[in-house]
């Protein structure tokens, strides 16, 4: 059983590992463009410190150090993306309107994955499943 709660755990949080490097910081210009045209502002720095907290988030998730605060800070970035970045309610076109809304509930289900993460390191303490730093503390 611990294998394959470590296996869910990785599945997991590589969309946000892989999110936060090829999408916050290689594609950084790109992002805070599409940041700013949703009116986040100052879109650059939000694109950065989002992807530092998804790149966090995720790694601790896979790592098991301090899974409950990378959850929790998955579960504050993925609600916040849902509602500032893919606002479908605002959008008139209905084929743009789909698709903001997929957007939007993808996020709201990651963000409800991570509180179930959350909730398993409040219930299950250190008995989680195969931790890479296990060892170490």
């Amino acid at each position: 059983m611990d294998a394959i709660i470590l296996i869910g755990r990785i599945l997991f949080a590589l969309i946000f590992i892989s999110s936060g490097i090829a999408g916050h910081f290689m594609a950084l210009e790109q992002s805070s463009q599409y940041a700013d045209m949703k009116g986040v502002r100052p879109a650059k720095p939000a694109v950065i410190v989002s992807g530092i907290v998804i790149l966090l988030g995720g790694l601790s998730i896979i790592l098991g150090l301090w899974m409950d605060l990378g959850a929790l800070l998955i579960v504050i970035f993925a609600l916040s993306a849902a509602f500032l970045m893919h606002n479908f309610w605002t959008i008139e076109d209905p084929m743009e309107r789909q698709m903001e809304m997929t957007q939007f509930m993808k996020d709201t289900a990651l963000a409800g994955g991570a509180l179930v993460i959350l909730g398993m390191t409040q219930l299950m303490g250190d008995d989680l499943g195969l931790t890479l730093t296990g060892p170490l503390f």
